[in-house]
């Protein structure tokens, strides 16, 4: 028998109980349906990064020629080498 959820007064409170329970004390995963949220926008944190010169310029001229903002060019390089080596890293090699 699985456990009964809280009720949470906050998003933040909510966040800091499941960053800490095992939530298959609450959620049968066998019988547990996928869903598809499309409204549902990733959160997204800012950071600072530091380049130098020459690679931000090639990579704004990247973008430029592409037609679409440098940093949505850097984001969609990034995220196709970060699925790369997680495919990578599932199959036990490189």
């Amino acid at each position: 028998m699985k456990k009964k959820l809280p009720r949470f007064r906050t998003e933040n409170e909510e966040r800091e109980f499941w960053s800490k329970t095992d939530s298959s004390d609450y959620v049968d995963w066998e019988t547990a349906e996928s869903v598809v949220l499309p409204q549902l926008k990733p959160s997204q944190k800012t950071i600072s990064l530091r380049l130098p010169a020459m690679m931000l310029a090639e990579i704004k001229r990247l973008a430029n020629k592409r037609d679409v903002p440098y940093q949505s060019l850097m984001k969609m390089f990034l995220a196709e080498r970060l699925e790369r080596e997680l495919r990578g890293s599932r199959s036990g090699g490189r």
